[in-house]
């Protein structure tokens, strides 16, 4: 175990970015890893976060050229901490309420004793003058702890899903104490302006503080608040795309799908917020009405399991696959089905491979901060042909309106637009794709990481301005 030192770089985030291998530790994939992965390693940086795991070390670790520091979590902290007030009272609250969110004084007294532990362990690690990046929704308490440690530091919070409306967010008995702790980031980052804004509604609704634009006076700070689109890796992407094995793979699944069929493809964590059900009952409807058949259309539905024995997601899993059933009876033929239905997560080559060999994407969540699934789809088209249908509730649908854009609870809405990418002509296809693909170039998690790293690096004065005049 490498002897802990004060680090000017420190990421706070629930996990920790590395995994147990058979025994060893590795990096763990995913895009907010990928965009501070390189500077965390030229600046010698920290990650403090739950390993996720008992057999974690009790201290500090070096791997991958930064350093680990585990968060420990109890059995009873991860049920009501994490199961409780972040994924049951918060994730539902934040997506629209599309489940009705539950509030329990356990889990909130729970919610601050661990941000409080995970602020005391990004406290002891940060040099004079730090930064320290705080990470979505379990945290968002720390960057207020952490003022209060250390009014030397630079503080950064993103929330990397959507921050909802007043008229959501008031349903929180403790909303008052979230936005303060919020405030107590120099820089609090959203995926979207209107998220940026909701919460400046809500400060000016619920706090003393004093508000103008995208800045808010806190005593002699100025706090901004302002949006941060996240994006992909998108050379990653464009790399696995030209490797010739996928490309193989990815007629294999063309030719194992049925030839002559559209083939529409979802992705999706078996979450209600995706509104897999609903797609799955407009592709019924689809079918019902004749305009697409089994012998011309078939949908893959990749759904990566997720928090299995919580209720609200058993009974999900049950209605996805009975429905799946339903379609597959009420359409299917000996020898070919209309849905194919693959419950697991897949490894990026074979999920690059899908994205290829897929005519239409289906990304029809009820609410999302971003969703990355539609900008990987976007960068595994060099050929600028196919069709994404993305539902305008995602951050992603501001970036990429030529999408065929959908209401995601309507559904004979859906149905109709399933049919238009089906039959969209190659040249359309190709202005739409060329235009998108065009965005997810411009912008790729780097220039995520190095806008939001920046806003925290510019001049305390600076952020001031308009503000304390």
């Amino acid at each position: 175990m490498p002897e802990q030192t004060a680090s000017e770089l420190v990421v706070v985030a629930n996990r920790l970015p590395v995994q147990r291998n058979g025994g060893q530790w590795e990096t763990s994939p995913g895009g907010l890893v990928s965009a501070l992965l390189p500077i965390l390693q030229r600046e010698r940086g920290v990650w403090v976060g739950w390993p996720g795991s008992g057999d974690a070390p009790e201290g500090a670790f070096e791997h991958d050229g930064f350093t680990n520091v585990p968060v420990e979590l109890s059995a009873s902290e991860i049920d009501d901490y994490y199961e409780g007030f972040s994924n049951s009272s918060l994730w539902p609250l934040y997506h629209d309420a599309c489940q009705p969110p539950r509030f329990h004084r356990r889990w909130w007294h729970s919610y601050v004793a661990v941000n409080k532990r995970f602020a005391e362990a990004a406290c002891s690690v940060a040099s004079e003058g730090a930064r320290i990046l705080v990470q979505d929704y379990h945290l968002q308490l720390v960057p207020g702890m952490i003022r209060e440690l250390r009014p030397d530091v630079r503080i950064g919070f993103f929330l990397h899903i959507p921050f909802p409306p007043t008229e959501l967010f008031s349903q929180l008995p403790w909303r008052r104490q979230i936005v303060e702790g919020l405030l107590g980031a120099d820089v609090v980052g959203f995926q979207t302006r209107r998220g940026a804004q909701n919460f400046m509604r809500l400060v000016t609704r619920f706090t003393d503080h004093r508000a103008q634009g995208s800045r808010v006076k806190v005593g002699t700070r100025a706090v901004q608040a302002r949006a941060f689109p996240i994006s992909i890796d998108t050379a990653r992407f464009e790399r696995l795309c030209a490797d010739p094995a996928i490309i193989a793979r990815s007629r294999d699944i063309r030719r194992e799908a049925g030839e002559g069929r559209s083939i529409f493809l979802g992705v999706d964590r078996l979450d209600y917020t995706k509104g897999i059900d609903i797609r799955l009952r407009s592709l019924q409807e689809l079918l019902s009405s004749g305009k697409r058949t089994i012998h011309d259309t078939v949908l893959i539905q990749v759904s990566v399991p997720s928090r299995e024995f919580v209720t609200e997601y058993v009974e999900l899993r049950s209605r996805v696959e009975e429905l799946v059933g339903q379609i597959n009876g009420q359409f299917g033929e000996v020898g070919s089905a209309p849905v194919h239905y693959l419950r697991r997560n897949l490894p990026i080559e074979e999920l690059v491979a899908h994205y290829m060999a897929a005519d239409v994407m289906l990304v029809t969540p009820l609410r999302d901060g971003m969703n990355l699934v539609a900008k990987e789809y976007v960068a595994c088209r060099p050929d600028n042909t196919g069709v994404l249908v993305l539902s305008e509730f995602t951050g992603a649908a501001n970036e990429l309106d030529r999408a065929v854009l959908v209401n995601p609870h309507d559904i004979d809405g859906m149905a109709a637009a399933f049919a238009e990418a089906a039959s969209m002509p190659r040249d359309e296809q190709s202005r739409r794709m060329r235009s998108m693909r065009s965005r997810v170039r411009r912008r790729t998690v780097y220039d995520w990481a190095d806008e939001f790293v920046g806003a925290l690096d510019e001049p305390r004065q600076k952020t001031l301005t308009g503000v304390l005049a």
